[in-house]
């Protein structure tokens, strides 16, 4: 199946300004046509791809499988990717929470088909407790390993190992931990540089603010280049709402 190559991206509607300049950076610096598609909960619903549900407790929303908590509504619908795509292909996953500043079409162009995924493999091992908007903080194995992931979606190992019900009912940890796979290919940390981890010497093609960022408020990095890369994130900001406002 001959088809555009295809980046999914989380959606939380808390979120929606990050999902808009993730989009805009990589249409931006991308040289060659994308498509680009929102993973949103509600439709995946819509569809009976999607039907694991979380409870309130003490303010935080926590999984009814694994009783661990969880901070968006794309903390496992990320991994319908593959299923989205029909099982053929590649298709990328990107958390709503980064910016690009490179052509993303190098991440498919160097890509090997004979692992079932691809990713940053992070040795990441938060000291916050909380995240984001008073999210608690989850410490798990190959934590931000799944935030973003070239996935070679026909590869058997994903035919004979992942299924949609997987995703609705396996614990959190089996999922993004990849226990399921034993294929795991590796990406340059450029394409998923972390806020507060990454060295300063990488010089990053997507940047990823783990700790909330600039779209949250009373945010501040924890290290002058963190601070840098969030303003570059609102000059793109600012030249995207330009030139929506010019359309």
């Amino acid at each position: 199946m001959s088809r555009l190559p295809t980046i999914y991206i989380g959606y939380d509607p808390k979120e929606d300004l990050y999902y808009r300049v993730l989009e805009y950076s990589i249409k931006k610096y991308s040289s060659e046509p994308i498509n680009i598609v929102p993973i949103k909960q509600d439709k995946l619903r819509r569809m009976g791809m999607y039907h694991r549900n979380g409870v309130l407790d003490n303010g935080q929303e926590v999984d009814v499988f694994d009783r661990k908590p969880f901070s968006t509504e794309f903390s496992f619908t990320r991994f319908l990717v593959p299923f989205l795509n029909h099982l053929d292909g590649q298709a990328l996953f990107m958390d709503c929470d980064m910016f690009v500043r490179g052509d993303i079409m190098e991440v498919f162009h160097n890509n090997t088909k004979t692992n079932a995924v691809s990713c940053v493999k992070h040795t990441y091992v938060p000291n916050d407790k909380k995240k984001m908007d008073g999210k608690l903080q989850q410490s798990y194995f190959r934590k931000n390993w799944s935030s973003f992931v070239l996935w070679n979606c026909d590869h058997p190992e994903i035919e004979n190992e992942l299924t949609v019900s997987d995703v609705n009912t396996k614990s959190g940890a089996w999922l993004h931990s990849f226990y399921w796979s034993e294929n795991i290919g590796s990406l340059n940390e450029k394409w998923n540089w972390l806020d507060g981890h990454s060295s300063e010497s990488i010089q990053p093609k997507a940047v990823h603010f783990t700790t909330g960022g600039p779209l949250f408020r009373n945010w501040e990095g924890k290290r002058d280049i963190d601070n840098l890369y969030a303003k570059e994130w609102q000059e793109l900001c600012y030249e995207m709402k330009q030139e929506e406002r010019q359309e």
